[in-house]
């Protein structure tokens, strides 16, 4: 049974950074392509940033040079390291894995940590 489960969301002032952590259970992160999406009160849910299986990253242009997406192979988690937080980037940070070709979606998904960054 796949698992992902975040941790280290927060409150933090504009300016500030987090890191959030994605663990993985009953799936390697090494073997998978794997994303951060975020989802603000009254707005549709949004990809941050992607890291695929070849290698490649995409991270949205809203977040571009302050985000930070990576994977841990050792410890089989997925990172988001986010520097220059804005309020525009409060919302509930979801990982997902498993990018599938017929869906055009990912298969699993995390329950989600909320980011908060006061003005």
């Amino acid at each position: 049974q796949v698992q992902l489960v975040e941790s280290g969301g927060g409150s933090v002032q504009a300016g500030g950074s987090l890191r959030v952590s994605c663990a993985a259970s009953g799936l390697s992160v090494s073997q998978y392509s794997m994303a951060w999406f975020r989802q603000a009160p009254g707005k549709e849910r949004e990809v941050v940033a992607q890291i695929y299986l070849s290698g490649t990253i995409i991270v949205a242009d809203s977040v571009k040079g302050r985000f930070t997406i990576s994977k841990d192979n050792a410890k089989n988690t997925l990172t988001l390291q986010m520097n220059g937080l804005k309020p525009d980037d409060t919302a509930m940070y979801y990982c997902a894995a498993g990018w599938s070709l017929r869906t055009k979606k990912y298969n699993y998904w995390g329950q989600g940590t909320q980011v908060t960054v006061s003005s």
